[in-house]
């Protein structure tokens, strides 16, 4: 009976962690430099999940920041922050909930420092996005499907 329980235990654990894609572009470059600095960010989330293996997961957290100073383009950023998950012992919801919400979270200081390092190297002050609350996200996503389900 104890090697039932063991073998349906739930098991969640980063296996590895890296950098898919990653683009910097700063079109106004030098003039952007001689402005003053009044940046208006804006931040696009998005993630990909699929399975690779047996109990193995590919998550894609996806951020584009598109920089704005006195409404023209500063520089735009496009960070894929990929991670291999070991998941084993979940139901679907859990499962669900855990590549959408858990592996994220997991993945967004990562793509975080990447965008600061692009900002430094591109010779912008770093840019400190602020925590992201990918629960909060998950479950909105889940009512805006059912509202369209219901709407269909």
């Amino acid at each position: 009976m104890a090697d039932n329980a063991e073998a349906v235990a739930p098991q969640l654990s980063l296996q590895r962690i890296f950098l898919k894609d990653l683009s910097f572009e700063s079109p106004r470059s030098p003039v952007v430099f001689q402005e003053e600095w009044k940046p208006e960010v804006g931040l696009e989330l998005n993630t990909k999940s699929r399975q690779v293996g047996e109990n193995a997961y590919e998550v894609v957290l996806e951020l584009t920041i598109n920089v704005k100073n006195n409404g023209e383009a500063a520089f735009l950023i496009q960070v894929q922050q990929g991670g291999l998950f070991a998941i084993a012992g979940l139901d679907e919801k859990q499962l669900h909930h855990a590549l959408g919400a858990f592996c994220p979270g997991t993945l967004f200081p990562y793509a975080r420092e990447n965008v600061d390092a692009l900002c430094v190297k591109g010779s912008f002050p770093a840019l400190m996005l602020a925590p992201v609350n990918f629960d909060a996200l998950y479950v909105e996503s889940l009512k805006n499907q059912q509202a369209e389900a219901t709407e269909q």
